[in-house]
């Protein structure tokens, strides 16, 4: 009665599917569109079909004993033996090609694949396609997880495509409210909407009705309260997809008892989860831990719980509207506190330990971890400051990197404040907490701030002995005075905290050290020592297998390096240092990197480079907040370079190749950046994969829209070619752009035509 929206790559799949095997089972969350995928690949295979395609709707039906009397009434059999009813299923259908539809198994799913397993014995013609919460569980079965719709860019990103949700529900919309149209205006709430909903159908067709009485902006604001907000009376509606809560109360009388206690428990989890966290957040009362893998196995065959792949390993979510029927279900059970208690202690644990492994060969891992963890840390924060401010600051000064290495400065540097300000906070992590206080106020810019940080949290140290905070006190002053241009102090101060590093057995904090006193000696002009001290701070790395200082002191020799006059080793140091940051995510890394190569190129009067590389800054130093955020007092070679490059290129130009550099994709410029010297411009551009069959896409995108086609979402795609998720997501949008699309299935099924047989 509806339009079909999307699902071109899903129905291709599923066709693929059925090519291979005579039972195709498509699984998914209640609500993610499992009839109607199934429906519309009947639809288009039903010619490969000529005994029909019969669809056998199962919902209505609890008794098990009476399934094969339902497929002979829905395939119309009239049948006055006492033959039974399988008998009668295996007689009528013998000889024909036949597809049945099996919708709504997984309340039957045990009479449903012995069933299943007797026809396809007896019948080699026939073909099925089950819908289900889960597998049938039987031999030869290919299963499919249909995926919700895809969804809009995020939020901090301008959206240049409609994405299928949002095509779902605008034209759901116009149908409900003659006259609606998707305009400038009301695209970022309906955008906001789609993605609070996860792009799942059922829920953005239901939460569509209530624009009849509500704006969409109402309707945005409405939606904390969506199990009851979404609901619609309709006679020809299943009861049970009526409202949002009827569907999953179905699906939770479907699990057992454990498994409903799991579900509940796990809605604590803000993110996504990995087995250790459940286990260590769910287990007890009820459920020992042992349980957990058995009973997340089986949250996932029924669609509750969604399994996601990537470099950090196989991690489990909920989608938002089943988490919140899970948190209600958490609510009636008492077992709330407890649950967030636990939630809450283990990521505190947690953060101590990616603290700990921030020095060594587990680094990258690390980093990525806090990374995929930070919405969990950031509700375990909330957790925290709730209970008592102390344990917040303590949870967040053990953070400290996360904050720096990712675009969230402010927000660190905000639960730090905010815990400061309760004067009842204990010694020792009140000092740590106001240092850390202080780096990330010298991050946004605001020495002034920092100062005064600083010198309370070195009052405290040196009253009672933290001869580790005093170390990074010590660190951190010299870069405030390296901001205000006194190079001399600074080095006294990173000498002293050189001392207390050392006396703590701190190699972290040795390093990072070591990294600034080479820059004060830079900036002193004394390069003997500006060298040593780098080459001491890479010795250390090496004998920790630790990469990420190691990249900033490649960058800290680097600058050394050009600064005597050899930029070849400059250009080389700073590409090696740019790599490492590439990998690890940090900003602020390449940031620097780019910097120097930048600076290097417009001395060697390579002004073009030097101009798209200024360009590309100025995306990357936006995101940032700042630009060399803690390395302000190098600004004056960024100023001279932009002089240099403009007297060289002349104004016109120099905008022309700055602009040109604020197109590139971030992970274009960086493989530009990497290259030793640009292609050379008589060379003409290099040739597009697959000739010009791929135009206008470049060599990246065409790689991109190769995965796309493969059915890779932006994470695997970024985990496949070691680039962040959000340079997959902004390469997609440019394809999608580019081709005039609105969906990845269009980018497949464009790929698909461009290929070679």
């Amino acid at each position: 009665m509806t339009t079909f929206v999307g699902r071109r790559r899903e129905m291709a799949e599923v066709k693929r599917l059925l090519s291979l095997s005579r039972i195709v089972t498509l699984t998914g969350p209640g609500g993610v569109g499992k009839t109607r995928l199934a429906l519309r690949v009947a639809a288009e295979v039903r010619r490969a079909y000529p005994d029909g395609v019969w669809l056998v709707e199962l919902a209505e039906l609890d008794n098990p004993k009476l399934l094969a009397q339902e497929l002979v009434a829905a395939l119309g059999i009239q049948s006055r033996s006492a033959e039974r009813p399988d008998e009668v299923l295996i007689e009528h259908l013998a000889g024909k090609r036949t597809l049945v539809i099996l919708d709504n198994c997984e309340h039957l799913l045990q009479a449903c694949g012995m069933l299943v397993r007797t026809l396809l014995r007896s019948v080699p013609e026939l073909h099925i396609l089950a819908t289900s919460l889960q597998p049938l569980g039987i031999f030869s079965e290919q299963s499919y997880v249909v995926p919700t719709l895809s969804l809009p860019a995020n939020e901090s990103e301008q959206s240049t495509a409609t994405s299928d949700a949002v095509r779902l529900f605008t034209e759901r919309a116009e149908a409900v409210l003659p006259g609606f149209t998707l305009t400038d205006r009301n695209r970022e709430a309906v955008e906001r909407i789609c993605r609070r909903l996860d792009g799942l159908p059922l829920a953005i067709e239901l939460a569509v009705v209530r624009l009849r009485a509500l704006s969409v902006e109402q309707l945005l604001d409405r939606l904390d309260d969506r199990l009851r907000l979404l609901s619609m009376e309709s006679s020809a509606v299943t009861s049970r997809h009526q409202t949002l809560r009827a569907l999953l109360d179905w699906s939770y009388a479907l699990c057992t008892e454990k498994e409903r206690l799991l579900w509940a428990r796990i809605s604590v989890f803000t993110g996504s989860l990995d087995l250790e966290a459940a286990e260590e957040v769910c287990a007890g009362d009820g459920i020992d831990r042992a349980e957990i893998v058995k009973l997340v196995i089986g949250l996932v065959e029924k669609s509750v719980l969604i399994r996601d792949e990537g470099p950090g390993g196989v991690r489990f979510r909920l989608l938002e509207t089943i988490r919140r029927y899970g948190r209600e279900r958490l609510a009636v059970s008492g077992e709330r506190s407890a649950i967030e208690l636990e939630y809450r202690d283990y990521y505190r644990r947690l953060s101590r330990a990616l603290k700990a492994r921030l020095f060594g060969p587990e680094q990258m891992e690390t980093l990525n971890r806090m990374r995929v963890e930070y919405p969990n840390l950031r509700t375990a924060l909330e957790y925290c400051y709730a209970e008592r401010a102390g344990l917040c600051i303590d949870m967040a000064s053990d953070l400290l990197y996360h904050w720096v290495t990712s675009y969230h400065l402010g927000e660190g540097r905000d639960w730090l404040e905010q815990g400061l300000a309760d004067s009842g906070v204990r010694v020792e992590i009140r000092a740590r907490a106001l240092a850390a206080c202080g780096w990330l106020a010298i991050m946004q810019g605001d020495p002034e701030s920092a100062t005064k940080r600083l010198a309370e949290s070195r009052a405290l140290a040196e009253q009672f002995g933290l001869e580790q905070v005093l170390g990074y006190v010590a660190q951190y002053s010299g870069t405030v005075a390296m901001h205000a241009g006194d190079g001399e102090t600074a080095v006294g101060f990173y000498r002293d905290a050189l001392t207390h590093h050392r006396a703590t057995q701190d190699p972290l904090g040795e390093v990072l050290a070591l990294i600034r006193l080479s820059l004060a000696y830079s900036s002193l002009g004394d390069s003997e020592r500006a060298v040593a001290t780098a080459e001491e701070g890479m010795a250390i790395c090496d004998a920790h297998g630790e990469r990420w200082q190691k990249a900033y002191a490649m960058t800290a020799l680097g600058f050394e390096v050009w600064r005597q006059g050899d930029p070849r080793r400059a250009a080389s140091l700073a590409r090696e240092s740019l790599r490492t940051n590439r990998l690890l995510g940090d900003p602020l890394g390449m940031g620097i990197s780019l910097e120097v190569l930048a600076w290097i190129a417009a001395g060697e009067e390579d002004y073009a480079r030097a101009a798209e590389l200024l360009g590309v800054l100025g995306n990357l130093w936006e995101a940032t907040g700042a630009r060399m955020p803690g390395y302000e007092y190098l600004a004056v070679h960024h100023e001279e370079c932009v002089a240099r490059t403009r007297r060289g290129l002349g104004d016109e130009a120099f905008r022309a190749a700055v602009e040109r550099g604020t197109r590139l994709s971030e992970d274009d410029a960086l493989d530009q950046a990497l290259l030793e010297r640009r292609p050379s411009p008589a060379a003409g551009p290099p040739p597009k994969a697959g000739g010009d069959r791929w135009a206008p896409l470049t060599r990246r995108e065409t790689e991109i829209a190769r995965l796309v086609a493969r059915g890779m979402s932006n994470k695997e795609i970024a985990a496949s070619l070691v680039i962040a998720q959000r340079t997959a997501e902004g390469h997609v949008e440019h394809i999608l752009a580019k081709l005039g699309f609105t969906s990845r299935t269009q980018i497949a099924a464009w790929v698909a035509e461009h290929t070679s047989p």
